[in-house]
């Protein structure tokens, strides 16, 4: 069993010695894998707190459920080298045997539909082939005769390393290694402060459980609070280095359609994005029971205070996501799409801001605050990514 938190009650002095090596802070996909790998490093006592009853409740919870393969970002990013790695880190487990997570490589179709989404495509193909990521340009007749209901007028980008995965059961693998190796986890525990203590360089982490407060010690502090990472963040940041938070809603449609029509694709169908575009689109997956579903569409919300977003499916938004859908799946009918739910990205930029530069993931040690690890923006492709994250955050730590 992991050991869970115990009931202590508020410290009224600093110990000698720290409660933890680490504290990480969120039990989402990246949280749970960095508390895994943390914990397996000889020596290390890894606290990870959670604020809900149960990990991966959140983001992990609310999104595409894909394997990216890394096609789309800068070679020098983060996303890229990070989603690349956490792919193979997947993959090589699941080849392996000794991966007991649900998944299915099915790989991907990239769709373009005029000269210009061509032409998209073909730099797409440039950008994997740098990145040493297959991927390959099929004929329009070869994907005819595959799949006929998925239209492309022009080009497909095949991406055969793209897959789906069972993030439910990826987070109770992370778990179990965090389990199997002592780890401790604080369910209902919501972070309350953190101060930095300077004299025994490590930190104070005030956490209230089940309506009792406590206070925990850790030499190192991981962020990994998702759509409250800034807020976390904000807790021990000088006001001169706090951080804003933006967000963005992507709302996903189930399909039942009015008519049988068969089997409308054995691959995922992505359209080409648009310039700057925030996220990859309205675009076609489905679920490992075969179940098809389309988005995430991109709504920007009003609010910073992530207690304030409601995840109701936006139905005013099914109007806009039938006529994206339509263009690569032209049999679909508006009444064949039902709101279904919804997933909230964080984002360090604004949408002015996000048309202009490209955002990539932050995870860095806070200057003047040794140990202490932001993980920032964390979306798409976190949930790929996870793994390779967790590994990068360690290897800050143990070089």
């Amino acid at each position: 069993m992991i050991n869970r938190i115990s009931k202590r009650l508020l410290h009224h002095s600093i110990p000698l010695g720290s409660d933890f090596s680490h504290i990480v802070i969120g039990g989402g996909i990246v949280g749970i894998a960095t508390a895994a790998e943390l914990q397996k490093v000889k020596g290390n006592n890894v606290l990870l707190v959670e604020k809900n009853d149960s990990l991966g409740q959140e983001t992990t919870s609310r999104n595409s459920e894909v394997i990216h393969a890394g096609i789309y970002y800068p070679s020098s990013s983060l996303k890229a080298q990070l989603c690349i790695a956490g792919k193979n880190k997947i993959y090589d487990a699941w080849s392996k045997g000794n991966f007991q997570v649900n998944l299915q490589k099915c790989g991907k179709w990239v769709v373009a539909q005029d000269e210009v989404e061509e032409e998209y495509l073909h730099k797409l193909k440039q950008n994997s082939d740098e990145l040493g990521v297959p991927t390959e340009l099929i004929s329009t007749k070869k994907a005819k005769d595959l799949h006929p209901l998925i239209g492309a007028n022009k080009a497909i980008l095949e991406s055969p390393t793209t897959g789906i995965i069972s993030a439910h059961d990826y987070v109770l693998f992370h778990e179990g290694r965090f389990e199997n190796n002592g780890g401790t986890i604080g369910l209902n525990s919501k972070v309350k402060d953190i101060t930095y203590n300077e004299g025994n360089r490590n930190y104070s982490v005030l956490i209230e459980s089940d309506g009792e407060q406590m206070e925990m010690t850790s030499d190192n502090i991981v962020n990994s609070a998702g759509l409250y990472a800034a807020e976390i963040a904000n807790l021990v940041l000088p006001q001169e280095s706090r951080y804003d938070y933006y967000f963005a809603k992507g709302n996903y449609f189930s399909y039942t359609p009015e008519t049988p029509i068969g089997k409308v694709t054995t691959k995922l169908i992505y359209p080409c994005p648009n310039p700057n575009a925030s996220s990859l689109g309205t675009h076609l997956t489905f679920d490992l029971g075969g179940q098809l579903k389309f988005g995430p569409d991109l709504e920007w919300l009003n609010t910073t205070n992530p207690n304030n977003i409601d995840y109701t499916p936006n139905p005013k938004n099914l109007k806009a996501a039938y006529e994206a859908v339509k263009t690569y799946f032209p049999a679909i009918t508006e009444n064949s799409l039902h709101p279904s739910y919804s997933g909230v990205r964080p984002k360090l930029l604004s949408a002015e801001e996000n048309k202009k530069q490209f955002a990539d993931f932050i995870i860095k040690e806070e200057t003047n605050l040794p140990g202490f690890i932001n993980l920032l923006g964390i979306e798409s492709p976190g949930l790929t990514a996870s793994w390779a994250i967790a590994e990068y955050i360690k290897n800050i730590y143990h070089k």
